[in-house]
Order: C-alpha cells, then sequence, then structure tokens
C-alpha cells in the first residue's frame, strides 16, 4: 500500500510538472506572436530617416589667435528637418547643435528644447553657436588662417541626438541621431579702411544623416 502512494504521489506531480510546461509554452508562444507582429508591422511602415538641411549661416565674429591656437567665434545657423513617413512620428528626446572644422568642435554644444515631429511635418531651428578661446591644435589654426586668406572657408555644423520612433500608440526605443551639414562660407574684404570683412553663407546645403 505504501509503494501506492508513492506511485500516486509521483503521478499526480508529473501531471502537474506537464501542466507547467504548456502553461510555459502557451506564454513563451504569445509573447513570440506579438513579437512576431510588432517586427511585421515595423517592417511595413520601414521609417525612413528625417530630412535636415542647412538654410543659412550669420557669422557674427570669427577670429583666429595664431599661434596661440585659439578660436573666438559667435554665428547662428538656421536649420530645417523634414519627417518623411506617411504613419510614423519622430520625437526629438535631445537635441545638441555644435560647429566642427575639420573633424575638430570648435563651438559649444547648443541644446534645442525636445519636440515631436508629427508625419510629413517640417520643423526649423535657428540657435546661436558660440566658442569663446577654443583651443585648437596647431595645424588646424594654420589651416584656419590660410583659408581665411583665400577668401573661403568650410565648416561643419553637425547635430547629435536621440530619438523615439512612434507608431500609433507604439513608441520604440531610443535612437542616436548624428547629423552633419556642410557650411560653405566667403570672406569678403571690408569697403571701409580697418574694417573686418564681412562673411557670407554660400548656398543652402543638404545634410547627410546617421539613425
Amino acid at each position: 500500500m505504501s509503494e501506492k502512494g508513492g506511485d500516486c504521489g509521483k503521478h499526480e506531480w508529473c501531471k502537474r510538472h506537464r501542466l507547467y510546461r504548456v502553461i510555459f509554452a502557451w506564454i513563451v508562444g504569445i509573447i513570440v506572436l506579438i513579437l512576431f507582429i510588432i517586427l511585421i508591422i515595423w517592417l511595413v511602415l520601414r521609417p525612413t530617416k528625417p530630412k535636415f538641411y542647412l538654410q543659412d549661416a550669420s557669422v557674427y565674429a570669427f577670429n583666429v589667435s595664431y599661434p596661440d591656437s585659439l578660436l573666438s567665434s559667435t554665428l547662428q545657423v538656421t536649420i530645417s528637418t523634414r519627417n518623411p513617413n506617411d504613419r510614423i512620428g519622430i520625437y526629438y528626446d535631445r537635441v545638441d547643435v555644435f560647429g566642427s572644422y575639420k573633424y575638430q568642435q570648435i563651438t559649444l554644444a547648443t541644446a534645442v528644447p525636445p519636440f515631436y515631429q508629427g508625419h510629413k511635418d517640417i520643423d526649423v531651428w535657428s540657435p546661436y553657436l558660440y566658442g569663446l578661446n577654443i583651443p585648437v591644435a596647431p595645424y588646424l589654426a594654420e589651416a584656419l588662417v590660410q583659408d581665411q586668406a583665400s577668401g573661403f572657408l568650410l565648416l561643419h555644423v553637425k547635430i547629435d541626438g536621440r530619438i523615439r520612433w512612434k507608431v500609433g500608440s507604439w513608441i520604440s526605443d531610443h535612437y542616436h541621431l548624428f547629423v552633419s551639414c556642410p557650411a560653405f562660407l566667403s570672406f569678403e574684404t571690408g569697403k571701409g579702411i580697418g574694417d573686418p570683412p564681412a562673411i557670407k553663407f554660400q548656398q543652402i546645403s543638404t545634410c547627410s544623416v546617421d539613425v
């Protein structure tokens, strides 16, 4: 009798164990199905990267101290961004804008307030970029002086940020956003004696975007 009781207890444990395995399999199957549906929706909608354009760059100060290799600059840039997606919105949670010359940052980063960009929406920013006595590599300072003397200068306005995609009520995790916009500047000699050269932005440029 004692052996029968032991066998029955073992049999009941096996039944419970099988029940737990079935429940666990159902839960895993439901999770996999939900993830698969999200993946299908994601592949069908396929978010397209936002498009950026540098529309203007007004330079108010641009002084290179050579051979001290110090750069002071003040400029205002106008950047437009467009969401090309029909059904996907974009949350810009962090957007930092700064100036760069030959891959070296030459201004402090200016933060753009977070915002949401709806389907096909266009937004325009006009942040100021500042840099006071920013140390640059000696060869960069020399190159800047030479570019000024030649009357032509190529800077890059760069954007570093974090975005999220919104599809219906679903919101994705954060994605890193990096944008680089070429700014072609020309130096025109001042009309009066001793007047500093005027710095003019040449043309609207299309920016490269990595997400």
